[in-house]
């Protein structure tokens, strides 16, 4: 993998991939909350453990193999299928219409992508709420497509760009995990996290979700991902 960090300016984008939850959607809407407590009823059902020890293996499948669903297909021989209709019969009113965010991205120069750890019919759901999005985005790269080898495991990373020809060298990724945005930094992509405003708290999310390090492998931090692509070049 390259390791040399890419230039800080966005003018030598022509790719643009986006992280779905918490990035095209802010974390403040409580939505993946949702998600979270279903996975963790999920795990109950799985295991037969008190609802507190299976929320701790849930996050910790989630932090070891980048996905609870992961983790629950090596441990547990779930499948994926169900899981995935299961975890995503959620309330989708949080997600407020969010034109200027739409019209920002339609605006960007080359090609958009969706990269996310969920699948498609989740993506259609959250895209119907943010607006017109209808031919944005080249196509939704998703768990499936991954062979369920999920963000931050480089072999997700792979896929995505043998199936669409990506030159990383001018390509970004947006994503609100730090860690997800490490294998694009060494593999040559600009990287931007979107993150929840300074004062948010929940109490299923985690410190380490909120982790903003400063590392050399996060370029760009935003609060505002609307503002800030409209402020590019």
């Amino acid at each position: 993998m390259m390791t040399n960090i890419p230039p800080r300016s966005l003018s030598h984008v022509t790719d643009w991939v986006f992280d779905l939850d918490n990035t095209l959607y802010p974390r403040e809407c409580n939505l993946f909350a949702q998600i979270d407590l279903r996975i963790s009823n999920y795990v109950v059902e799985v295991t037969q453990l008190p609802f507190a020890e299976a929320r701790a293996l849930q996050k910790s499948y989630y932090r070891e193999y980048g996905t609870t669903l992961n983790g629950l297909m090596h441990r547990h021989e779930v499948d994926p299928d169900h899981f995935l209709n299961t975890v995503h019969a959620i309330d989708y009113s949080p997600v407020s219409s969010h034109p200027d965010l739409v019209a920002a991205i339609r605006d960007l120069p080359g090609r958009k992508f969706i990269l996310t750890n969920g699948d498609v019919g989740h993506a259609r759901s959250v895209l119907k709420r943010l607006g017109d999005t209808d031919g944005l985005f080249e196509d939704i790269f998703d768990i499936r497509a991954m062979s369920y080898r999920p963000k931050p495991l480089p072999e997700a990373y792979k896929a995505f760009f043998a199936a669409h020809g990506i030159d990383a060298k001018r390509a970004a990724m947006f994503d609100d995990l730090e860690k997800n945005l490490l294998v694009p930094h060494q593999t040559g992509m600009s990287t931007v996290q979107v993150v929840a405003g300074a004062d948010f708290t929940h109490d299923q999310v985690e410190a380490w979700e909120l982790e903003r390090t400063g590392g050399e492998h996060v370029h760009h931090v935003t609060a505002d991902l609307a503002g800030f692509l409209r402020k590019l070049p």
